[in-house]
């Protein structure tokens, strides 16, 4: 079986009027068997796509919980290769599209070319560069187009409306509304701000919209859902609860976690 298209999936979904459930989990946290093993739990247990971060040094998006996973991936010394290898590995066993989160460090380090084809050959449908401007996105955007991987661009909350406009057009696969400002993180409350700026993304695109940074209960990802996103994207609840315990009570968590997100957004 290919590899199903991020925007694909999820206008598929939309078709069926379904909100899409988006987990995040950091590659190598605990270890990259773990998340190997996660990636297959995620995926049998409501997940639509997956979103992999890939552990940086300098997480300049990533609240505490993530940064905390990252640090502990690398001090274990989980590498880019090392994470590639084992997403081909997975991938083939996977129904949800996975998308690749990391900085645009690693990629420039590596070259544009070389990076987009190691990711392509991995099994990766989709790419999240949270520090990449958008003055500089096209050097990505079309190398990445031509290789069929769709790189998702971020629309903050303090995004002025012209900028909006600019990330709209030129994302691929989904628009990433940010829900807050500053990093990730778990909140308690989801601000209003939202479902302004999901009614003003939707005057402009008919592309899918995701939500994510901030979200860390059910009761959070259905509100949000009501308020007209297509997708639901949780971080820090899902990489706070893998770390927990035992790899294996771990797993079971974020099982049990996945199912219980994905009924809040399914309508009975």
């Amino acid at each position: 079986m290919g590899i199903i298209a991020v925007s694909d999936c999820l206008t598929a979904l939309r078709d069926r009027a379904q909100c899409a459930l988006i987990p995040f989990i950091t590659a190598g946290d605990p270890d990259l068997q773990t998340t190997a093993a996660a990636l297959e739990v995620l995926d049998q247990n409501g997940a639509d796509l997956i979103e992999l971060g890939v552990p940086y040094s300098d997480p300049l998006a990533d609240g505490p919980v993530i940064q905390a996973a990252a640090t502990r991936a690398l001090q274990r010394g989980t590498r880019l290769d090392q994470v590639l290898e084992m997403v081909q590995d997975v991938t083939p066993r996977l129904r949800s599209p996975l998308i690749l989160f990391t900085y645009y460090n690693p990629i420039l380090n590596r070259g544009i070319s070389t990076f987009l084809k190691q990711i392509k050959d991995a099994g990766v449908a989709g790419l999240v560069v949270p520090d990449l401007p958008l003055e500089e996105a096209e050097s990505l955007l079309q190398p990445a187009a031509a290789i069929g991987i769709e790189v998702i661009l971020l629309v903050a909350p303090t995004s002025p409306t012209e900028r909006i406009q600019q990330i709209v057009q030129q994302s691929q696969g989904f628009i990433y509304l940010v829900s807050v400002t500053g990093v990730t993180g778990m909140r308690s409350q989801i601000q209003t701000r939202v479902r302004d700026l999901l009614l003003e993304l939707r005057e402009l695109t008919d592309k899918s919209i995701g939500v994510g940074f901030g979200i860390a209960h059910p009761d959070q990802a259905k509100q949000v859902m009501e308020w007209g996103a297509d997708a639901v994207i949780v971080g820090s609840a899902f990489v706070k609860r893998l770390a927990e315990g035992h790899p294996n009570q771990g797993l079971q968590t974020i099982a049990q976690f996945s199912r219980s997100l994905k009924a809040a957004i399914t309508d009975a």
